[in-house]
């Protein structure tokens, strides 16, 4: 087959395979000794696969993105051979051992030990890297052509947080499933690239000079890093395709299914193929602030850090954080290919991201409306100064919040399956008894209602919506 017709990343799938070539090289390597340690979906594609050499000389991935995606390399780079690391002899190092007079010992004297010196300086153990370490080291070494720069948000969780509570108990009680913050996210990214789609783009060249790049589908790759047997660990980014179509429970359904084949083993060619650009989120590992590589070909990737209280707060006790209305908050990082998208535009992506997750352009009533909750979700609103007077006020209203539910608690009940609606009443609307989502980790007086004397206002809420709200 020729060279224009083979089938590479370039011109059968449309991309490069980025932070994935790794894993793609090593399992062609494993078709050419034997094609049946290969699953059967990649060897139509190795079949004619024309490779690059790789540091061990082998054929490797030419990746497309190397060729139009990044600047041209000089000609004294490309033919100069890449050293092996040599191994310097092992220097055998005399161990002299200082000798102590064995004198008679007093009472109070110091018991003195033999101190071992050397006679020459430690030396380090070198070692070569190859496979997977080796090709790791040449998409790092690439990306390095990319010139980037990063836009950094601080986002409050609150209402993030609070709303998927919400989705989770009720996937609870019905068919099951959890939906996780990056899952959430993720989605909020993709309404603000909707809003935005000038975000999603790459840099190219068109006949020798600058180009821009605008794929005609948002296809988002996810990191999903994965541990070996043997305590080493392989990132993956395959990618979910065609993102601007999808509500949220088809995003939520197409992001566990590459997950689930990706921790299987069972990632085809096309999973990899035709990345636009990337979500990240090192923050489940405890990550607070994250700037990840951007590899040639993509024009943004999105990091996510760990969702935690702020760093001057974490003496506080749980009491003292609910009483102060101090939210928990994540950073988002929004690290960007600065030859195709300015600091303006990356710091507006952010702060549109920043928006929606606080509930703005109807985010989170898409999202309990893609997964069938017939309840709206909780608002966004600021705390209202509480002081003494006002905490007998409040007390007041949450029994007149108990109050409502059982005289109108039956009309958000979800009776009729068959028919989907997003009920609700203004006397079970917890802001119409003057009350917030800041109120939900308080303790309200009950006079006996649940049968303890004080509940959070979030139990409260529980226990009344499965005594007069339920199916």
């Amino acid at each position: 087959m020729s060279e224009a017709g083979a089938n590479t990343p370039a011109n059968h799938f449309g991309g490069s395979f980025g932070p994935n070539e790794w894993l793609v090289q090593e399992m062609y390597e494993r078709y050419q000794s034997d094609p049946a340690s290969v699953d059967k979906a990649w060897w139509d594609f190795f079949a004619d696969f024309k490779g690059a050499p790789t540091l061990n000389g082998k054929p490797g991935i030419q990746s497309s993105a190397t060729k139009t995606s990044s600047p041209p390399i000089p000609k004294s780079q490309l033919t100069k051979p890449i050293e092996q690391p040599v191994a310097k002899p092992v220097v055998i190092e005399k161990i002299v051992e200082e000798k102590v007079a064995t004198t008679a010992l007093k009472p109070a004297d110091p018991i003195t030990q033999p101190v071992a010196t050397t006679t020459t300086p430690a030396g380090a153990r070198v070692e070569p890297l190859r496979g997977v370490a080796a090709r790791v080291v040449q998409s790092m070494e690439g990306s390095l052509s990319v010139p980037t720069a990063t836009s950094v948000r601080v986002v409050p969780a609150k209402l993030l947080i609070d709303n998927r509570t919400v989705i989770n108990n009720h996937l609870k009680r019905g068919r099951g499933g959890k939906v996780s913050f990056t899952h959430l996210i993720g989605y909020a990214m993709i309404k603000a690239i909707r809003a935005m789609p000038e975000m999603n783009s790459f840099y190219t060249q068109l006949d020798g000079k600058p180009a821009i790049g605008h794929p005609e589908h948002v296809n988002l790759g996810i990191a999903i890093d994965l541990a070996k047997a043997d305590g080493s660990r392989q990132l993956l980014v395959p990618a979910i395709k065609g993102c601007e179509k999808l509500d949220f429970a088809q995003f939520w359904s197409a992001y566990e299914e590459v997950v689930h084949k990706a921790r299987a083993g069972a990632l085809t060619v096309e999973d990899f193929a035709g990345t636009t650009l990337s979500l990240t989120n090192p923050g489940t590992i405890g990550t607070v602030h994250s700037v990840p590589r951007l590899v040639a070909g993509q024009g943004l990737i999105l990091g996510v850090g760990s969702l935690d209280y702020p760093a001057e707060f974490h003496g506080a006790n749980e009491q003292t954080l609910s009483d102060l209305g101090i939210s928990k908050v994540v950073t988002v990082t929004s690290t960007y290919d600065h030859r195709i998208i300015q600091g303006a535009q990356s710091g507006d992506f952010l702060r549109r991201i920043h928006e929606i997750l606080l509930g703005e352009e109807n985010f989170y009533d898409e999202i309990f409306e893609a997964l069938r909750i017939p309840y709206v979700p909780i608002r966004w609103v600021n705390d209202i100064q509480s002081g003494k007077d006002n905490a007998v006020s409040k007390t007041a209203r949450v029994q007149k919040l108990i109050d409502a539910y059982r005289t109108t608690g039956h009309l958000m009940a979800d009776i009729d399956p068959l028919v989907y609606k997003q009920r609700s009443h203004p006397d079970l609307d917890i802001v119409n008894h003057g009350l917030t989502l800041w109120d939900l980790d308080r303790e309200f007086a009950t006079d006996g209602f649940g049968g303890k004397p004080f509940m959070k206002l979030r139990r409260i809420l529980g226990v009344l919506r499965d005594s007069y709200c339920r199916t």
